[in-house]
């Protein structure tokens, strides 16, 4: 069954001022579309199409090699995109909560050293990519991976991603990244995040 973007749960204009209706709209319907067209393409007619993304990003090794490059470019893209819609919301922001807050206290040591090392991972990110929270089994931690790499790839399960692709933020901050990540906390909903977590933990 070909892969699809999943809709919104919320209106493209629902996360202003911290991110504009149409950047929402560009990125969702075609950043995100064309990522998800190219998935397709690759995966057509062979045994992975039917298989869940994390799945296949778990397992690039086994993709063939003439189709690899589009998989983890592409199928990173759509892996990345569904996760960031959902961890995003209106009248976001503010300080998680149960097990999720205290595993940023375990690991972090509070919820402002832990936007602190997600921002600088941003910050940092030469070029295009992504700053993540995971889960690597037994503990959070905070890495950043370039292009559309998925933490998937690597073991890790993503739990917060925040996109540093100039296409997630040109419109309203231009060449101002550390000014998008300031806002973007605004929007984070963390009680998805929590679920995330919660799931993950259990299997």
């Amino acid at each position: 069954m070909p892969y699809s973007v999943p809709d919104l749960s919320y209106s493209f204009d629902a996360l202003e001022p911290h991110i504009d209706a149409k950047t929402m709209e560009i990125h969702h319907d075609k950043h995100h579309g064309a990522y998800v067209d190219k998935l397709n393409a690759a995966l057509e007619g062979t045994q992975w199409m039917d298989q869940p993304i994390e799945e296949v990003l778990a397992n690039l090794d086994a993709i063939p090699d003439d189709k690899r490059a589009a998989v983890r470019n592409n199928g990173g893209g759509h892996a990345n995109h569904t996760l960031f819609w959902e961890i995003m919301g209106p009248g976001g922001g503010g300080d998680p909560s149960g097990e999720l807050s205290s595993a940023i206290d375990d690991t972090f040591g509070g919820l402002d050293e832990l936007k602190q090392q997600i921002s600088d991972a941003g910050v940092n990110r030469f070029g295009s990519g992504w700053s993540w929270l995971v889960w690597d089994g037994s503990a959070l931690s905070v890495m950043s991976l370039p292009n559309q790499d998925s933490p998937l790839s690597e073991g890790r399960t993503p739990i917060l991603g925040v996109d540093v692709w100039e296409h997630a933020y040109y419109l309203t901050y231009q060449n101002r990244r550390p000014d998008y990540l300031a806002a973007w906390w605004n929007v984070v909903n963390w009680s998805a995040v929590g679920e995330k977590l919660d799931a993950t933990r259990a299997g």
